[in-house]
């Protein structure tokens, strides 16, 4: 199968301020629990606090962007592995391997399904491998949540994460596992669209960016609910009044 490069690279794309709060969270969250999901709708600023995240950190960092088609578990795993051999070549043998038995065995017994456990502990077994820290980020995951492989394969997968390993997970909804058993045991951490609202601050600092006062940032604070892709939009549209007037 040939991979799209673009899916598992990192977005280049900066942010125009610094949320200074989440990333200290998500921060914490590498010392403190395997798992991060950021829950919210579109426009609700997932990608780009993740993406400024990654970019901040010194350590490791994998990306995955998912898309309809990986409902396909072949497809979603021959990604997941290479979005870390991005970054660390050759990572992924002990999962592309039972991939390909499972594979194999599906066929010979006339079925199509494949060993969801299985394929979860071989891939741990990759990440032990590493031994060193690594953020994997997986963006979109909702696109594919109906499938039914997922919610077992995150059922595994996410208690075994090795100490060093840390996920971020990105969707308009919370993924279909038992994640609350793992949030009581401080394994799983969720960001959700309340937390991704834009702070009074966070929304004057934005609206400076665009050489705006802090009355205007305010304003579009209360009509936007501090959503980002609202938030973004107010200030370009407040920005080219400004230049327009200034052209009179």
């Amino acid at each position: 199968m040939k991979l799209i490069a673009s899916k598992i690279t990192i977005p280049t794309e900066t942010p125009l301020i610094c949320r200074q709060g989440l990333l200290d969270t998500l921060r914490e969250n590498l010392e403190s629990c395997h798992t991060t999901v950021i829950n919210g709708r579109a426009g609700a600023g997932k990608t780009m606090l993740a993406v400024d995240f990654v970019q901040r950190h010194v350590g490791l960092a994998a990306w995955y962007k998912v898309d309809a088609p990986d409902i396909s578990l072949p497809v979603f795993m021959e990604y997941l592995v290479a979005s870390v051999a991005s970054v660390r070549p050759g990572f992924g043998r002990q999962t592309l391997e039972r991939l390909a038995r499972s594979h194999e065995k599906g066929r010979e017994e006339g079925g199509g399904e494949f060993d969801v456990a299985g394929l979860a502990e071989a891939y741990v077994y990759d990440l032990e491998r590493l031994a060193e820290p690594l953020v994997l980020v997986i963006d979109d995951l909702h696109l594919i949540y109906d499938a039914v492989w997922v919610a077992p394969f995150l059922h595994h997968l996410l208690p075994l994460l090795p100490a060093e390993t840390h996920m971020l997970i990105l969707g308009r909804g919370l993924p279909p596992a038992p994640i609350w058993l793992l949030r009581s045991k401080q394994r799983l951490f969720v960001i959700n669209e309340h937390m991704l609202a834009f702070t009074q601050t966070e929304a004057e600092e934005l609206f400076s960016s665009y050489g705006l006062d802090a009355e205007e940032a305010r304003l579009a604070l209360e009509q936007t609910g501090g959503r980002a892709s609202g938030l973004h939009a107010a200030a370009i549209r407040a920005f080219l009044d400004l230049e327009a007037q200034a052209s009179l």
